[in-house]
């Protein structure tokens, strides 16, 4: 018998759907590509379009998901009639399949920390937690094996278990957890000496750092730390029951995406100024820079360790999203196949993203397009699939939904917001992705 899958209560469904979208965009990437592209420059940029531009899109993407209320290769055909539209899901799907690879990159270095730290607690190592070599850990390629495979492992075992056993239980404890330890982290950060020149550095817009590839990667970052365009927020929309409220979603995961994005670069960049690192040190900026912080606790090396697995699980709420998107199409609203195709997925998954792990080591000196081989997937899914997809949708909304049907689905509209949403999806946000996708290649 088929069965979909579905949230048991609305603060489920936001808290696993911020989890999607905050997870390592907000946490990992944000604070590094900060730190290349300007600090509060690229916070200004970030902030308008995740506002103006993300927040939109993500009420369209909710809207789609209870529209459709179905696998989203198939979600594009039911509510237009025309099955060429389903391409937008395969993209999505694609880009997904994609994201989860290099992603699972990032998550086996968290794993591999957390043994490097616990191991140290159970032998009572008085070595500093900064002595752990970031660059030491990624140029081994069994070990770095070993972590990615482990972290897509638990991806899979929590999508197997399905949204309510799964998804919405691990969601509800797993986010104010992080959102506690990362206040605790900026505490710290801003007593350490020289801190305020970082502090400066993040929350002070200098628009003469403010450049045309910072723009672009601006607009990809707030697509990636929203999940915008990969079709994974319709997937997850689908699962909504009928009451749930598209608008007050869409707010809260934007306002939990922004404040963890600015908490991380509060935490970040006043460490980086009292350390003397440089806010240009790349995708292991987080990983250099927090284990020192944490030396200068009392009890340093058992809390990283508890904010290491909270870091985990905001890396698993998103992979979870990723896994949980390609299971939807290939189960096709089957519950009873998910275990086998979560399975399947997560093997290959696995395969495709071996080269991706091996760019920081064995392969580091296969350079082509936008760098190694991680760096091409990370282009690949975040500048060209995200976008793609999302322009797919806005032309699917403005251009051949019924409005009177997309105002039903929209919900009470006390502030008259519903005109000026459509207008903008309609005529302005596409307008807006192809002049930026084309940008990036001009």
């Amino acid at each position: 018998m088929n069965k979909q899958s579905q949230w048991k209560s609305s603060t489920g469904f936001i808290l696993a759907s911020a989890g999607s979208a905050i997870g390592l965009g907000a946490m990992w990437k944000f604070p590094y590509m900060a730190g290349i592209y300007g600090g509060g420059a690229f916070l200004l940029m970030f902030l308008v379009f995740t506002i103006f531009v993300g927040l939109p899109l993500l009420i369209m993407e909710f809207t789609v998901g209870k529209m459709g209320r179905t696998y989203t290769t198939k979600i594009y055909e039911k509510l237009t009639k025309k099955r060429w539209l389903n391409v937008i899901g395969w993209n999505g799907n694609l880009a997904v399949f994609i994201l989860f690879g290099f992603y699972s990159v990032i998550g086996g270095w968290i794993v591999i920390y957390i043994i490097n730290v616990a191991f140290q607690i159970l032998t009572f190592s008085n070595d500093q937690l900064g002595s752990i070599a970031f660059e030491t850990i990624i140029g081994n390629p069994w070990l770095t094996i070993t972590g990615q495979g482990i972290f897509i492992l638990l991806t899979m075992i929590i999508v197997m278990m399905g949204v309510e056993k799964g998804l919405e239980k691990a969601s509800k404890f797993m986010m104010p957890l992080l959102f506690i330890f990362l206040i605790v982290i900026v505490i710290k950060s801003f007593s350490l000496e020289g801190s305020m020149e970082g502090l400066k550095f993040i929350l002070e817009p200098r628009l003469e750092d403010i450049s045309m590839e910072g723009v672009l990667f601006a607009l990809g970052q707030s697509f990636f730390t929203l999940s915008l365009g990969t079709t994974g927020m319709i997937t997850y929309a689908s699962y909504a029951s009928k009451e749930m409220t598209i608008k007050t979603s869409a707010v809260s995961i934007v306002a939990m995406n922004i404040l963890v994005s600015v908490l991380a670069g509060m935490a970040i960049f006043p460490a980086i100024a009292a350390f003397g690192y440089s806010p240009t040190e790349g995708p292991g900026l987080l990983f250099k820079v927090l284990p020192k912080v944490f030396d200068q606790m009392a009890f340093g090396q058992g809390f990283y360790l508890i904010f290491l697995i909270l870091f985990l699980f905001a890396a698993l709420t998103s992979s979870i999203s990723l896994l949980e998107l390609n299971v939807s199409n290939f189960t096709k609203n089957d519950n009873s196949k998910r275990k086998p195709v979560a399975f399947y997925a997560s093997l290959l998954v696995f395969m495709i993203s071996i080269p991706a792990t091996l760019s920081f080591s064995s392969l580091s000196g296969i350079q082509f397009g936008a760098g190694s081989i991680f760096d091409n997937m990370d282009f690949l899914v975040i500048n060209i699939l995200m976008p793609l997809g999302a322009l797919g949708t806005t032309l699917v909304v403005g251009q051949v939904l019924n409005k009177d049907d997309l105002k039903a689905h929209f919900g009470k509209d006390k502030f008259k917001l519903f005109m000026p949403w459509y207008y903008l999806v309609k005529f302005i946000l596409p307008v807006i992705i192809v002049l930026i996708f084309i940008a990036q290649f001009i």
